[in-house]
């Protein structure tokens, strides 16, 4: 049997994520392609565990590696078909990383290559990514493009092993855009540590999508893009202003994941700017439940205390109160929208909001 004829998986990754690709070209996969078309049977063997060390991970797939590659004769497609012999770490490994090194570098790049492009199982694209990430060309791009779109089980080591390429800023910030929940924690938290300003309109754009995993990254998009001057500049624009209220929102409930609103330094700079620029939005019900958050942040009593910040609450309420405002409101309570369902039960009543109290 060979990689590609592996039972009840005849379709590569790569196809699959190409696939989904085509008939959401701008988006993220559904459920970010899950289910994989290995899904029937990946796992339903004596897959080695992972070790309880952290430090050995790695070590028994290193091994592997190198009795394959001890073989002159041996072929990416058997490398497939004995990786389920070891535990396959999901992330980069010192041990896997000084096993492709004592190898010819064209032969790592055409097994890694191999692997990842025609793989049916996710372990064999796994490794083929453990082994491009040791050694990639900015020719790989458009292949880890489309393999990163299965962004849950692949998006740290596509991550990786795009900062290595030449133009790999372009090919995470086209990822960015296709992926969301872990994939796109694990692509944002590589822009700002590899780019930092470099990706700033993006970043302070469009980083942040309004999902829960948001938060674990909010912080970091703030600092390496820097937020605080960007919004206190002159005139900022629209999409700028209406990001930064997601980021903020993304903040002020972030404990244990990054720094929250009142443990960044420049929190009260940017709410009072923020504050200043959000009568320019136009209403939807993300909005509206941005405002209401940070409005309802600013009023706890353990926020901390800053000068201007009772005038950054009157501003954010003055904009919920307009009518316009308020009828996004009840339009959304109408339709069952979970952002508003959840304002009226968590903030409606204490904010005094007339669609929650009336």
């Amino acid at each position: 049997m060979t990689g590609t004829e592996l039972p009840g998986s005849p379709t590569s990754l790569f196809d699959h994520a190409m696939r989904l690709h085509r008939e959401s070209p701008d988006a993220p996969l559904e459920r970010s392609g899950d289910p994989y078309p290995d899904e029937s049977w990946h796992g339903c063997g004596d897959t080695p565990p992972r070790p309880k060390d952290r430090r050995t991970s790695g070590l028994d797939l290193a091994a592997l590696l190198d009795a394959h590659f001890a073989d002159p004769d041996s072929t990416p497609a058997d490398l497939a078909d004995a990786c389920h012999q070891v535990h396959v770490p999901l992330f980069r490994t010192e041990h896997v990383v000084a096993a492709a090194r004592r190898v010819e570098i064209e032969r790592v790049r055409r097994t890694g290559r191999w692997l990842v492009r025609r793989g049916t199982d996710r372990c064999a694209v796994t490794i083929g990514l453990a082994l491009l990430e040791t050694a990639p060309e900015g020719g790989d791009i458009p292949l880890l493009q489309t393999i990163g779109l299965l962004s849950e089980g692949f998006g740290s080591l596509v991550a990786d092993t795009m900062v290595r390429c030449r133009g790999g800023l372009s090919g995470l910030l086209w990822l960015g855009d296709r992926v969301d929940g872990w994939g796109r924690v694990t692509v944002v938290e590589k822009l700002c540590a590899a780019y930092g300003l470099r990706a700033r309109d993006w970043l302070l754009r469009r980083s942040c999508n309004g999902e829960y995993h948001n938060q674990y990254f909010a912080a970091d998009v703030a600092i390496a893009a820097d937020l605080a001057s960007a919004i206190t500049g002159d005139d900022p624009d629209l999409d700028l202003v209406h990001h930064t209220g997601v980021l903020l929102s993304a903040m002020t409930d972030c404990a244990g994941m990054g720094l929250t609103l009142d443990e960044y330094p420049a929190a009260p700079n940017v709410l009072t700017a923020h504050s200043k620029h959000v009568a320019r939005l136009a209403p939807t019900t993300h909005r509206y439940g941005n405002l209401a958050n940070l409005a309802d942040y600013l009023r706890r009593p353990s926020t901390r205390e800053w000068r201007g910040r009772e005038q950054a609450i009157d501003r954010y309420l003055t904009v919920l109160n307009q009518p316009e405002w308020e009828a996004t409101a009840r339009t959304g309570l109408a339709r069952g929208d979970f952002r508003v369902l959840w304002l009226r039960q968590a903030v409606g009543a204490r904010l005094d909001l007339a669609p929650f109290t009336s």
